[in-house]
């Protein structure tokens, strides 16, 4: 894929750049495979809003993605490559030879008429399922299982992909996209290759409205509230916050205090915890 830059002729053109969707081959998703789901819009159950700055955007339907990869030893061709509105990967539809039609995050580099199979015994090509422990080291791989059955839970989005660095007993570790290592068990599947899509990272929304488009509304910042709505409010002109480091509107610490649990279950399976990034570099804001 490559991106597309645009000509400033309005002001919401002129810093906006955007995939250029060649790689799409069809524009209307498969019926089958597309279900309507109900937009939370950042409200629970009672209708009180639990995450703020969310709303509106255009109407979707939600694609079935198979995550599990459990039609083993059966081919699968790619029939085209589908836009996907709740992910920034592109979906790739299989039909297999049994008749079935499945939708699988695209990997990169797959083609329309390309053969896809899952199994243990699947020979090692981009696009293909396999265990762990019939993955050969230094593999990339995504769409990585947790617990085996449970289907891909990690290194899903567009450009992802983890590395298989070693294999120990029952397990295998693998390097995250965020540089913690970590075991996962030896009969997880994982996909081979990298999730297609990696220019997503240099997109650029160019106006607010294409915001609005995607569901997010408006954020403002605390230090322009009132003190009785945020404890960065208040004073006169541009005042600091008057407290040891940032917090939410709620008054707990923001923007680089540490939330895992220090006795989660998981831990015993981190090898090696992941980077710790600065507030800079995660482009942090005045909450």
């Amino acid at each position: 894929m490559a991106i597309r830059k645009s000509h400033p002729y309005t002001p919401g053109t002129r810093t906006l750049v955007t995939t250029d969707f060649s790689e799409i081959t069809a524009s209307r998703p498969e019926r089958t495979l597309t279900v309507s789901k109900h937009q939370n819009k950042g409200r629970n159950n009672r209708g009180v809003v639990t995450c703020r700055h969310r709303g509106g955007g255009h109407k979707r339907l939600y694609r079935l993605i198979d995550f599990h990869r459990n039609k083993h030893d059966i081919e699968g061709r790619v029939a085209a490559i589908h836009y996907d509105p709740y992910r920034n990967a592109r979906i790739a539809l299989l039909f297999y030879s049994d008749g079935e039609k499945r939708y699988i995050l695209a990997p990169m580099g797959v083609k329309v008429g390309q053969t896809i199979i899952s199994g243990p015994e699947s020979p090692i090509e981009n696009g293909n399922a396999l265990p762990l422990s019939a993955i050969p080291l230094g593999s990339s791989v995504h769409n990585i299982e947790l617990y085996s059955g449970r289907g891909g839970q990690m290194v899903r989005t567009a450009g992802a992909s983890a590395q298989v660095v070693a294999k120990e007993g029952d397990y295998v570790a693998l390097k995250l996209p965020s540089t913690e290592v970590r075991l996962v068990r030896r009969e997880c599947y994982a996909t081979l290759g990298e999730v297609g899509n990696s220019e997503v990272r240099n997109i650029s929304l160019g106006k607010a409205g294409r915001r609005r488009w995607l569901g997010r509304r408006p954020e403002v910042r605390g230090s322009v509230m009132n003190p009785c709505d945020h404890p960065h409010g208040g004073g006169e002109g541009r005042a600091p916050i008057g407290k040891a480091g940032p917090v939410t509107p709620w008054g707990k610490p923001a923007l680089g205090l540490k939330t895992r649990k220090s006795n989660k279950t998981s831990n015993q399976f981190v090898l090696r915890k992941r980077r710790r990034t600065s507030k800079r570099s995660r482009g942090g804001r005045d909450s």
